[in-house]
């Protein structure tokens, strides 16, 4: 049977799953969407990927014109029509069909689309051995200019720093921001580990705050990790003793080279190994 997708309230084929070419979504990234994994039929920490759905709408004055709890069941329909039970989901809400200019007060029909499919963001090889990452010459999107709390459709800023990554060999880039601080990489959050220590980002750092993100700390609380947020240089990433990336498509990946250098022993870290066993449980439900 072929992928159903949802697009508000009915199901589609994946070839018959339409939207106009004059929705804004696709005409100026005019649009809000989330992430998330299913783990054993059950949407990992469904309800914070909801709220910040829903807030980000909120903050680009964009009405979704279901609630959270339908937002919630049209989720989980999603999933049983595809007959998926560890899935990858993607909320898309659109600005909807308008015309040819910014005025999103000339758009009507928002868009609420629903995908539910497997996915293998990285292979498998790189959760064991670990990836190697460079710093992208493409900073982040100033956060006077555009919140990086908001989670659009306008990717082009990561995509750019995406481009650099691939060209250099490497799958995964690292962009700093505005002030040459260490920020987040294209799709993911990113910790390191000094002298048994956790650090992260803060969110004025210009990053997405990540759900998987905060999973870890509170699993590095849980497991009597000492954890914080610490605005960080490239010099911390170069020193540090391990590193790792979060995200809800990547999970827990370790980094063991950053911009040629080797991260700490230039293996796969304890306390990375820890935090990636604790947070397979926690997702398996163990």
């Amino acid at each position: 049977m072929a992928l159903q997708i949802y697009i508000n309230g009915k199901f589609y084929d994946k070839e018959d799953a339409k939207i106009s070419v004059y929705d804004h979504g696709l005409l100026y990234g005019d649009g809000v969407f989330e992430g998330m994994r299913s783990y054993s039929g059950k949407v990992f920490r469904l309800r914070e990927h909801l709220d910040r759905l829903y807030e980000s709408a909120r903050a680009i004055c964009l009405e979704i014109p279901i609630s959270k709890e339908e937002m919630e069941k049209a989720t989980y329909a999603t999933l049983q029509k595809n007959n998926l039970v560890d899935a990858y989901i993607r909320l898309v809400v659109t600005r909807g069909a308008g015309s040819l200019g910014l005025d999103p007060n000339k758009t009507s029909d928002p868009q609420v689309i629903i995908i539910a499919d497997s996915i293998s963001l990285y292979p498998a090889e790189f959760y064991e051995n670990g990836l190697k990452i460079i710093t992208a010459s493409t900073i982040r999107n100033h956060p006077a200019a555009l919140s990086p709390r908001i989670k659009s459709l306008n990717y082009l800023n990561n995509i750019m720093a995406k481009i650099e990554g691939l060209q250099a060999g490497c799958i995964e880039a690292l962009m700093l921001n505005h002030k040459g601080e260490v920020a987040e990489c294209t799709g993911d959050n990113i910790f390191i580990v000094k002298k048994g220590v956790l650090m992260t980002p803060p969110k004025d750092a210009g990053i997405l705050e990540g759900i998987t993100r905060n999973a870890i700390l509170d699993l590095a609380k849980e497991l009597g990790i000492v954890a914080f947020e610490q605005t960080m240089t490239r010099h911390d990433l170069f020193v540090a003793d391990e590193c790792f990336l979060t995200g809800s498509a990547a999970e827990v990946i370790p980094v063991v080279t950053i911009d040629g250098r080797p991260v700490g022993t230039g293996a796969v870290g304890v306390v990375t190994k820890r935090l990636l066993d604790a947070f397979k449980k926690l997702v398996h439900g163990k």
